[in-house]
């Protein structure tokens, strides 16, 4: 528990350098590390995890895949429509976010529900009319609660709480934004309630769409 607490801190502690090199101008960063592991570590030369295989269902119905985002960037969080606390925040960035690559197609999102018993396809059309979600740009994906738990936890290394605790009852309620690159690999972590780490976001896509 101490050692992932470490890792943890030493993680935020370097995104913290990364943050202020960028706003300094100081040897600006040229390409973004990757992320193999839950611990968040950093690793330039080694791409190995990979977004596994998913298929969930659309606000339109349709059947989402890794193939949808395939030679695209994307970025990937975890909500539920009847939240009251982090999620109208993180769907306000995220339609920020949506707003600055509106006509940008190498970029698209995906929102997944982790209240699939509840969040139907109806229901989630409905919460993205309400929320301007543009679906050929934003996906808000719902279906087997198993596999939406098990992507958030194993695919995108989303929900801290697992890692601790490695209770797979648990609800899953987590602020994290995923940036994934074209091939699959997960390429930054980010607060998708802090409009600084938005910011970053934006900065680390730019180097991204930049990198050979």
């Amino acid at each position: 528990m101490m050692n992932i607490n470490l890792k943890l801190i030493g993680f935020f502690i370097l995104m913290i350098f990364w943050s202020c090199k960028e706003k300094k101008g100081m040897h600006p960063i040229t390409s973004l590390p990757y992320f193999n592991s839950a611990d968040f570590t950093p690793e330039w030369d080694a791409p190995k995890h990979k977004i596994p295989s998913f298929s969930f269902v659309n606000q339109n119905g349709e059947i989402v895949t890794n193939s949808t985002f395939e030679n695209n960037i994307y970025i990937a969080d975890f909500f539920f429509t009847s939240c009251p606390g982090i999620c109208p925040k993180l769907t306000k960035n995220m339609s920020e976010l949506q707003e600055t690559y509106k006509n940008d197609n190498e970029i698209l999102l995906l929102s997944h529900t982790v209240m699939p018993w509840r969040d139907s396809v109806p229901l989630l059309k409905e919460y993205g009319l309400e929320n301007n979600v543009n679906p050929d740009k934003w996906h808000l994906v719902t279906g087997d609660k198993d596999e939406l738990y098990s992507m958030a936890r194993k695919g995108y290394f989303a929900d801290e709480d697992f890692t601790k605790t490695q209770d797979e009852s648990n609800f899953i309620h987590t602020e994290n934004f995923v940036l994934v690159d074209k091939e699959g690999y997960i390429r930054g972590v980010y607060n998708g309630t802090l409009e600084i780490d938005i910011e970053r976001l934006k900065r680390h896509i730019k180097i991204l769409k930049q990198e050979v």
